[in-house]
């Protein structure tokens, strides 16, 4: 099973526990690619819409280009909400997906970009945008915070089923948020975009025990592990909640958008 598709297996679970993304984030976004009402937009990997339905509202017409049957399914339900959206959603890989020949004002990928094909991934949305387009690649992270004491507990959970690099929350992934860099290099070194910048945008989710056990199950990795592993994982981080945190944790991320912009021509 490749870590990439498993997101597609349970997408219900991922449409409902998975944050939606700040709005100063999409206001940002529109102030560096001049994006209005009607300002064409290539969403790369939408999942099931929770970037797609903000820049639904604001009047972006989108085209999403989803892996997953599943997720695609969701995100056109999801966006269905919006009044008068514009979003068309694709089933395709990206890589694969045929460039149409207008191009676009901005592409967009949220919290997917590194499941894509590096070799190819920043050319082919370069190629996507209009010449001083901008392409946005929102990186988000848990950071050190919210219920501190709860994951660095946790720690030994994840560390006992082979997890050292959760994405959960063990205590030698939870970087202070001063600290978190997001990948910026791709883009600077590349001859497509003439300017690379990025900005955080943190947030604060509190879950109940159940609604974090929830969210990671979501995570690849946990996706993947043998069932009594996955069991005995969730089961543990199920007592530690429980017994010694009130059976609430509250989870911090940092969602950082990095902007690179194609040269004017």
């Amino acid at each position: 099973m490749h870590r990439r598709t498993t997101f597609d297996d349970d997408a219900e679970r991922y449409a409902r526990t998975r944050p939606t993304y700040p709005p100063a984030l999409f206001d940002v976004l529109a102030g560096a690619a001049g994006l209005r009402a009607g300002s064409r937009v290539l969403e790369v990997a939408p999942g099931t819409g929770q970037a797609t339905v903000s820049m639904a509202e604001r009047g972006w017409r989108v085209t999403a280009v989803e892996l997953g049957a599943h997720m695609a399914a969701l995100a056109r339900r999801t966006v269905a909400e919006v009044p008068s959206a514009d979003v068309e959603v694709v089933v395709s890989p990206f890589e694969d997906w045929p460039l149409p020949a207008e191009p676009f004002d901005a592409v967009v990928c949220a919290t997917a970009w590194h499941w894509l094909d590096p070799a190819l991934r920043a050319r082919k949305a370069a190629a996507a945008l209009r010449p001083g387009g901008v392409l946005g690649v929102v990186w988000s992270s848990h950071v050190a915070g919210g219920s501190q004491e709860f994951f660095d507990a946790a720690s030994s959970c994840w560390e006992r089923f082979g997890q050292r690099d959760s994405g959960g929350g063990t205590r030698s992934t939870l970087t202070p948020e001063a600290e978190a860099d997001p990948s910026t290099a791709e883009f600077e070194r590349s001859d497509a975009f003439a300017e690379v910048s990025h900005q955080g945008f943190p947030l604060e989710v509190e879950y109940t025990t159940a609604q974090y056990l929830d969210l990671i199950s979501t995570y690849s990795q946990v996706a993947v592990l043998a069932p009594e592993a996955r069991e005995g994982l969730l089961d543990g981080l199920r007592l530690l909640a429980d017994g010694r945190f009130g059976g609430r944790v509250t989870h911090r991320y940092l969602f950082q958008l990095v902007l690179a912009r194609t040269r004017a021509g």
